[in-house]
């Protein structure tokens, strides 16, 4: 379950910053207070302080503009070269505003304390004396910018994880309340009783396979994903009960690329859309119904499931209510793969309905023209 999002108010994160940057400046003030005793050139406390404080509160108004800049056009990714261009362009301008600024305010500051020179002589002078330390400034606060969305990115990526293992955690409890409630149980234990007195290797078949469903089921413990061969070895113990259970009726076509099975996809996955299938595309019917798996992979590398059925296909507009475990599988694809995940339902052409998962970029794109069928 994901922890409470605190939400800081703005004026507290003004007062912060501003806290921080009269912090700097009272340090810096003491330091030129007490390196200019040192040398001989004693300046009144006063002075330094209010020196200090024009100096580093003008930072403190321009990093605004700065801190912006590096959220805007964050050094990683493919253009970070451009973008390291663009801030030492940025660098610039920050240092020769804060210098045209500093000489402004020099100019109402001096005179406060018996003195004065001309605007061209302290530009002059104050370019030449802070022309590169502001520049240095300017990455300071680029970098702190980088770092604190970097924090941010990671308490979020550590939200999503336990937000997508409160999903999972459901997802499996869901599987098995829903695809093993005791209704499921005791139509697969009716029914190997039933066998018990005609056939008994079938029944015990039939034990064997619930019993491992089971275990299968309980033993994947927390983990977010598994290989798609696991996946789809689950899949074929829940369709053998399903196949016992309703004989002739139930047909089951595979069309599954093997170079595929390596794969890692999120855990339960395809079977809460095996069920749907079972349950919306064959139960109501009398007649054979069939429900095929497909698995493969486009040319650009994305991976393609997708569950089909013969049935009655979707109801008409209006009338369909999502499940809990469609549901559960279209929020942890969102959760997992962002917009680098889809699902949908489709009705098929020739009656039922056809469950699409896309994920994209989980495929080599050299790979995914190899097709070798497999099941």
């Amino acid at each position: 379950m994901s922890g409470p999002h605190f939400h800081v108010p703005l004026a507290w994160r003004v007062s912060a910053l501003a806290l921080i940057w009269t912090l700097v400046a009272l340090a810096f003030a003491g330091q030129h207070y007490l390196t200019s005793a040192k040398v001989g050139v004693p300046v009144a406390w006063g002075s330094a302080i209010t020196g200090a404080l024009a100096d580093w509160y003008l930072f403190g108004l321009l990093a605004v503009p700065g801190a912006w800049l590096a959220r805007r056009f964050n050094l990683a990714g493919r253009h970070w070269r451009l973008r390291i261009a663009l801030h030492l362009v940025a660098g610039t301008v920050f240092s020769l505003v804060w210098i045209l600024l500093r000489t402004a305010l020099a100019q109402v500051l001096i005179p406060l304390r018996g003195a004065e020179k001309p605007f061209d002589e302290m530009l002059r002078y104050v370019l030449v004396a802070t022309f590169f330390f502001n520049m240095i400034v300017y990455w300071v606060v680029v970098t702190g910018t980088h770092a604190v969305a970097y924090y941010n990115s990671f308490r979020e990526r550590e939200r999503n994880v336990l937000e997508l293992e409160s999903r999972l955690s459901s997802a499996r409890l869901q599987a098995l309340r829903m695809q093993l409630n005791p209704h499921f149980l005791f139509n697969a234990l009716n029914g190997i009783g039933t066998l018990m007195y005609r056939d008994v290797e079938a029944a015990d078949n039939m034990l064997v396979k619930l019993a491992s469903l089971l275990r299968q089921s309980l033993d994947r413990g927390d983990r977010l994903t598994a290989p798609l061969r696991e996946e789809l070895e689950f899949i074929d113990r829940y369709l053998a009960l399903e196949q016992m259970r309703f004989g002739n009726r139930l047909i089951v076509e595979r069309d599954i690329d093997a170079n595929l099975l390596h794969l890692h996809v999120p855990t339960l996955l395809l079977q809460p859309l095996v069920e749907n299938a079972i349950k919306h595309g064959v139960e109501p019917v009398q007649a054979p119904g069939t429900v095929i798996l497909r698995i493969q992979a486009t040319p650009d590398g994305t991976l393609v499931l997708m569950v089909e059925d013969n049935g009655r296909g979707l109801p008409p507009e209006g009338v369909h209510r999502e499940g809990v475990g469609t549901s559960n599988t279209r929020h942890r694809l969102q959760q997992q793969y962002d917009r680098n995940a889809s699902f949908r339902l489709d009705p098929r052409p020739d009656g039922g309905t056809i469950a699409t998962i896309l994920i994209d970029g989980v495929v080599e794109p050299s790979r995914s023209g190899e097709s070798d069928d497999a099941g």
